[in-house]
């Protein structure tokens, strides 16, 4: 009997290797290398006979003008929110893969999803880890549809074709691709060869077939997506549910997508009745106490395509210890030391002997340094005691000369905070508008020295 030939796959970067060695050499990643099994040569070319690949079958070689480039027609979910973050809708053909903590409301979401598009196009939700007894009472709990889905309990790659075959479906949902398995590899379900194996095969399926596939994936204890990162290669469109213990808001954001915009935002509010959009996600920031307190601004960020209005608080206070603390939650750590170094040599403000926290409200992670000068000015008002005005806005990007930096969307995030009602606005020069919103008051600055002396 022939031996089975072996690879050994890093589950960060994807990089595979003859044998097993304690750290990956692309990514320097320790003990993420994973053994698959491959297919045999004879198994290898029975496969080839059809000649496809995860884009679907291949076809020759054509110029660029002979393509047809027809905009496929998207699909809308019936969820505003859940077509931001996917560009538009579902598109035909594609793969879309939804990840998540556990309990975040990935099935939730997509449950209400089908039921609502199986009234016009057939849809059928595979489910490997709840029995349809399960998802059929949480349907009647949030009142949906119950007549058109189709709900199928199967983990066999081979058995979810079949079906594929039998019902044509037009949207076909797999909960979740950690727990499907393929009779063809002796692995568990669960591992690197079973999940790359069978994400491709359901991949090509949806791909030849014209379907639109949505696949559920575990979180890992680092909130990365579970499986090989090769996952993430062949899929179209990448989303991610986040979710806190504490919180009743869910945060829907893209981080891959082929047909639109990355790092799009969908906020809903997990209710008695599942997933409810939220139209206005700055009006759910803004929540702010009625007594004026120092160390508290509002920004103005940029996600996806739309301006997003949050709250950033700073604490400074005497720290007991020789090493005074640095925390900032929902901001890059390293970001907040290096402000804090461009405050002592820019601004004359020395908090070397201060703890200093700085806390992003709402859970909102920020990733773009649009957040730089807010966070300076609130860590200024809180070491100072000095209340910053309620109808003040602030973003700009601060750079290590204390140069204030313009920010993409200057003009789209003024219009956002004067549809709110902030009335004063600091803003780089760069982003200075030529007429500014009616009844708001915009303050120009260049360097970090023009923004503190601002007396409000």
């Amino acid at each position: 009997m022939a031996k089975a030939k072996t690879a050994f796959v890093c589950g960060d970067c994807g990089s595979d290797y003859h044998k097993w060695q304690g750290q990956c050499s692309d990514c320097g990643a320790w003990n993420t290398l994973s053994e698959i099994r491959l297919g045999s040569a004879k198994s290898t070319s029975r496969a080839s006979a059809g000649r496809s690949g995860f884009a679907g079958e291949l076809a020759p070689a054509k110029v660029l003008s002979e393509i047809d480039v027809s905009e496929v027609k998207r699909i809308p979910t019936g969820m505003t929110e859940f077509d931001r973050v996917l560009g538009g809708g579902l598109v035909p053909g594609s793969a879309i893969l939804l990840g998540g903590n556990p309990g975040a409301g990935k099935s939730t979401l997509l449950l209400q999803a089908c039921c609502g598009l199986a009234s016009h196009m057939p849809a059928l939700y595979v489910t490997g880890e709840e029995s349809p007894q399960q998802i059929a009472m949480r349907a009647q709990r949030l009142s949906l549809p119950l007549d058109e889905l189709k709900l199928m309990a199967e983990t066999n790659v081979e058995a979810i074709l079949a079906a594929l075959d039998k019902h044509q479906p037009r949207l076909l949902v797999v909960d979740s691709i950690q727990v499907v398995y393929s009779e063809e590899l002796s692995s568990a379900p669960g591992s690197v060869s079973q999940v790359r194996e069978c994400a491709a095969t359901l991949t090509r399926a949806a791909k030849q077939r014209g379907i639109v596939l949505l696949l559920v994936g575990h979180v890992t204890k680092d909130g990365s997506l579970a499986g090989p990162k090769v996952l993430e290669h062949m899929i179209d469109c990448s989303v991610l549910l986040e979710s806190s213990d504490d919180q009743r808001f869910r945060t829907l954001r893209g981080q891959k997508n082929r047909f639109g915009a990355v790092n799009e935002l969908g906020i809903f509010a997990m209710t008695e009745q599942g997933l409810r959009e939220v139209k206005n996600p700055s009006a759910i920031f803004l929540e702010r106490g009625e007594k004026q307190s120092s160390g508290s601004v509002v920004m103005v960020v940029w996600e996806g395509t739309r301006p997003l209005l949050v709250e950033i608080q700073a604490l400074v206070d005497d720290s007991p210890l020789g090493n005074p603390r640095r925390l900032a939650v929902g901001l890059e750590q390293n970001r907040l030391a290096m402000l804090l170094a461009i405050l002592h040599r820019h601004g004359g403000l020395q908090v070397g002997d201060q703890d200093v926290f700085a806390n992003v409200v709402g859970g909102v992670r920020v990733l773009e340094t649009s957040v730089d000068l807010a966070l300076l000015l609130a860590i200024v008002s809180s070491f100072r005691d000095r209340p910053l005005p309620r109808d003040l806005v602030v973003f700009g990007e601060v750079g290590l000369a204390g140069e204030i930096r313009p920010v993409p969307s200057g003009q789209e995030r003024l219009s956002e905070a004067a549809k709110h009602g902030f009335a004063r606005a600091i803003v780089p020069r760069g982003n200075a508008p030529k007429t500014a919103p009616k009844g708001m008051q915009v303050h120009a600055v260049a360097t970090l020295g023009e923004a503190l002396a601002l007396d409000f």
